[in-house]
């Protein structure tokens, strides 16, 4: 069996061999396995991402050789003291693949927030989500759910309404994020308009439920692809931008004015964590990270 560290590469290997036309994939079903459970390796079946598998950079690779360039550079090197940490706060994203997180040496270690993967589509919920939602809570690390769309198997008011129900909802407690909508891995098969179509139906059913603004996880490469560098999100929701690289600031989006997250690396280490883990920056200081959660 795979380690944890090396589950998430074997998948986007996966990912970039299959990213191409992945609208026409059919997707298998999946059971939850119990929390408890070691993760399994991705599947090998031919699918670009099976259902369950997604995470937070799963199609990221993919999407960057097949669509646009957008100037990416992979960082593997091990952490290091930038500017960019001074004005910034740090972050992580986390799914089943992390396995089981000590969130109190989370904290200990100094990170300010978390996004943890909740759903997918309108049947799947990641094992490990209640125990790090709930543990994170308690250790007040200041969280958010996401769920990773699969805009070819149904529409975007389905899987918010799953989505919502199902680990998305939002309370005004200090410690709790608006969800995110992860956005990657192909177009799904739509047109530029359609995939707007699709979005604007999430945020609306979303923020009917919740009172939110979601949040929009993804990169230039495949926003500028699949939505066609669309602008009509940035006055709705923060931009939770993809683009791992050593620069002091990322390459974001046609239509976002600035970035508000930023996922910089996919082989991040954090105390608490065994493996390599994704690092997210937030732009700004702990008031601005508090009034986001807190919606005022």
């Amino acid at each position: 069996m795979l380690s944890i560290r090396s589950r998430r590469p074997a998948l986007r290997k996966l990912v970039a061999l299959g990213a191409v036309g992945i609208g026409l994939v059919a997707v298998p079903s999946v059971t939850a396995v119990p929390a408890s459970a070691s993760p399994q390796p991705p599947a090998s079946s031919g699918a670009a991402i099976p259902l369950g598998d997604g995470y937070m950079g799963a199609g990221y690779l993919a999407d960057g050789d097949t669509f646009a360039p957008d100037d990416r550079r992979v960082d593997l090197t091990p952490e290091r003291e930038t500017s960019i940490q001074a004005t910034t706060l740090p972050g992580i994203d986390v799914s089943h693949y992390q396995g089981s997180i000590n969130w109190s040496s989370v904290k200990s270690a100094g990170i300010k927030f978390a996004y943890i993967k909740a759903t997918e589509a309108t049947s799947y919920k990641d094992p490990n989500f209640n125990a790090n939602y709930l543990n994170a809570y308690n250790a007040k690390v200041i969280r958010g759910a996401y769920h990773f769309a699969r805009p070819n198997l149904s529409s975007g008011a389905a899987q918010a309404t799953y989505f919502a129900g199902h680990g998305g909802a939002w309370s005004r407690d200090n410690l709790t994020l608006p969800g995110m909508l992860d956005l990657e891995g192909g177009c799904y098969g739509k047109s530029a308009s359609a995939m707007q179509s699709w979005i604007l139906d999430f945020y609306n059913t979303y923020k009917a439920k919740t009172g939110r603004d979601v949040v929009i996880y993804t990169s230039a490469s495949w926003w500028n692809s699949c939505t066609g560098g669309w602008s009509g999100m940035s006055a709705r929701s923060p931009l939770f931008t993809a683009h791992w690289t050593t620069a002091s600031s990322p390459t974001i989006p046609k239509g976002f004015p600035y970035w508000t997250f930023w996922q910089y690396t996919d082989s991040g280490s954090v105390g608490g964590i065994s493996g390599a883990v994704d690092r997210d920056r937030f732009n700004g200081d702990s008031s601005r990270l508090l009034a986001l959660a807190n919606n005022t």
